[in-house]
């Protein structure tokens, strides 16, 4: 593996939440940036801002995962501005609840093309142009066990996701590559907290055996971990880090 201050890494959907978590804590272990946005430039811009003032190296670059071209403008935006893509962090998702028979068909084809897609083409990439010896890390979710009532779209998004992870570790193991998928539990940020009462978020606090809900930093502190050089030996395993819910 590269030295770390040689690396670069693309982070979708990088301008809030998880992901600027993410794009922060590479960026301070010494990795190059991409900070993806689709609609959040003035965010991803002041994250970039954050990360040069200390030092790093980072650049926003817009981008509506969905789309199928995508993928290739991020990576060629990455390669331009710091040469070889070495991690891609498959962060970006959106989340629509309801019960299956309420659920309509563009709320269930917007989470297919972001969950599921944008996953899809990021992987089909980085199998093409990603370096020997990288890292592909994407996004599941504790949903996937718990099952609850009113998550069965996006439980079956994140579902799909984990079958991919442990395919492509299979087919990238030869120019060792990892690939492995993080399922975070509830972790307060907008895309958890959008939408619930305060009466609903102390319930599912309740069902934690940590009584708190994750933050933002111990999930990138995990991806920082499955990107860096003590986690060789880690391939296409999925890690839940949700307090003990499941």
């Amino acid at each position: 593996m590269k030295n770390q201050t040689s690396r670069t890494a693309i982070v979708t959907g990088a301008s809030k939440g998880i992901g600027a978590a993410i794009a922060r804590r590479l960026a301070a272990d010494g990795i190059a940036v991409v900070v993806n946005y689709a609609s959040g430039r003035a965010a991803a811009e002041d994250i970039v801002a954050t990360i040069t003032a200390t030092g790093g190296r980072a650049i926003a670059v817009g981008a509506d995962i969905a789309a199928p071209d995508s993928m290739g403008i991020l990576f060629d935006a990455a390669e331009q501005a710091f040469g070889a893509v070495d991690i891609l962090v498959n962060n970006a998702g959106i989340m629509t609840l309801s019960p299956l028979s309420e659920a309509d068909d563009a709320a269930f084809e917007r989470m297919m093309a972001v969950n599921v897609g944008a996953v899809f083409r990021g992987m089909r990439e980085a199998a093409k142009r990603l370096a020997d010896g990288g890292r592909i890390i994407s996004f599941s979710s504790s949903v996937v066990g718990l099952y609850q009532p009113g998550y069965g779209i996006y439980a079956a998004t994140k579902a799909a996701v984990e079958a991919l992870t442990h395919v492509l570790a299979k087919e990238l193991g030869p120019r060792r590559i990892t690939v492995n998928a993080v399922a975070p539990g509830p972790v307060e940020t907008d895309l958890f907290m959008t939408g619930k009462s305060e009466a609903l978020v102390k319930a599912i606090t309740g069902t934690i055996p940590l009584g708190r809900l994750g933050q933002p930093e111990e999930i990138a502190d995990l991806v920082s971990f499955l990107a860096g050089p003590g986690s060789g030996w880690v391939n296409g395993q999925v890690i839940r880090a949700n307090g003990g819910a499941i």
